[in-house]
């Protein structure tokens, strides 16, 4: 065996043996409320579908149409000849939307954040990040050239310490809600803080975006911050508006430097016209019925009273993603297993995409649920013994 193969077979095994390996599920549906698993309808509890939007009929025959008219890919990067007039009115959309002069369409929210990062730092500079901030966001700071320096979670007054001892241009770097906690960023207090030091606030909004806010233009809307306030927003289109891609929108000078100089734009083939055509249909949806936001709490609320009555200690977060925490690893592997022999798929997640002894189940509730299935969650945990294993 090569030196590269057993370095691998030996990392792969060491994984193996800490409860760590990760094995990926292969539907045989739609995303949705259900979906079916070997044969096997299962109640779904781990998707980011929020809003349900992925399987919608509109959003499926936008999809479609896009296609008939466009084609299957765009043949390009959106510098050479594959930007279409979807992807522009896209775009268009997602400015007015999040009151921003310009957007800028990624084929994800890694590549979005990475070159966005990638693009506004450069050495001698410093980003100061969360410390539970999304790996996409640890990367790109790491591959920026400026100096990396990380915060405890949500810890306005240690980011304040940092950047008192910070010399030459600053940028903070957090997101809106934390994908593994659910929690949402003091954004307001954020923004105060960092405009008082002239460094520049970049939030990575991916699960505040159609969720939060009046009109669900997300956590900044919710906190009522402009561009001004925070110059740099991501937000991802595969989440709450159920399909693919990312955007990153703030000004003028910001959106033309990523189409100039982000090596994830300039040297990427842009995402297919279609799926522009179905992210629009999907936004306008969300535009449109706001009561899948007003439903979605409700059925929040109604799982975060029955878990309080089941003795669940879950995380004071009032949004679709509900972490248990278990501690040990195998022990949230377990109650999954637990969950999926009882016809319910909710992922444990386990390190490195959380800190040691953190291990959880990452429950989230979408407006496909109805409030039966919901109850059967509380019940399968309840008959699972979810509260002798939470920590």
């Amino acid at each position: 065996m090569s030196e590269f193969a057993h370095r691998l077979a030996s990392a792969l095994e060491e994984r193996r043996q800490q409860h760590l390996y990760r094995e990926r599920l292969v539907l045989e549906s739609s995303q949705g409320p259900q979906v079916r698993l070997a044969g096997r309808e299962m109640l779904n509890f781990c998707s980011n579908d929020y809003l349900g939007l992925a399987a919608h009929p509109k959003v499926i025959e936008a999809l479609r149409r896009g296609a008939e008219e466009y084609g299957a890919g765009s043949g390009a990067s959106h510098l050479v000849c594959g930007h279409s007039r979807p992807h522009h009115t896209l775009e268009e959309a997602l400015a007015e939307f999040t009151g921003r002069p310009r957007a800028l369409l990624f084929g994800s929210g890694f590549a979005a954040n990475t070159a966005a990062l990638s693009v506004l730092l450069q050495a001698g500079d410093t980003v100061l990040q969360d410390r539970l901030n999304h790996a996409s966001l640890l990367d790109g700071g790491l591959h920026s050239g400026a100096r990396l320096s990380r915060f405890p979670h949500n810890d306005v007054e240690a980011l304040e310490r940092k950047l008192n001892a910070v010399s030459g241009p600053s940028m903070v770097v957090v997101d809106g809600v934390f994908s593994m906690d659910g929690d949402v960023a003091p954004l307001a207090q954020l923004a105060a803080l960092t405009r008082r030091h002239d460094a520049w606030l970049m939030v990575d909004d991916a699960h505040g975006f159609g969720v939060l806010g009046q009109r669900g233009a997300g956590s900044l809307e919710a906190a009522g911050l402009d561009c001004e306030d925070v110059p740099v927003l991501m937000a991802t289109l595969g989440k709450a508006l159920g399909c693919s891609g990312a955007f990153v929108a703030g000004s003028e000078v910001l959106v033309e430097s990523l189409v100039q100089f982000a090596r994830n734009y300039v040297y990427s083939t842009a995402m297919p016209p279609a799926l522009a055509v179905a992210g629009l249909a999907a936004l306008n949806l969300l535009s449109e019925e706001g009561w899948r936001r007003a439903y979605l709490q409700n059925l929040i609320a109604r799982f975060r009273r029955g878990a309080g009555q089941l003795g669940l200690p879950l995380a004071d977060v009032g949004g679709p993603i509900q972490p248990l925490l278990i501690g040990a690893a195998d022990e949230a592997l377990a109650l999954s297993q637990a969950l999926r022999e009882r016809g319910l798929l909710v992922g444990a997640i386990r390190p490195p995409t959380v800190p040691a002894g953190t291990a959880r189940l990452r429950i989230t509730l979408t407006a496909s649920h109805t409030e039966a299935q919901v109850d059967q969650l509380l019940d399968a945990l309840d008959n699972a013994g979810a509260a002798r294993h939470a920590a």
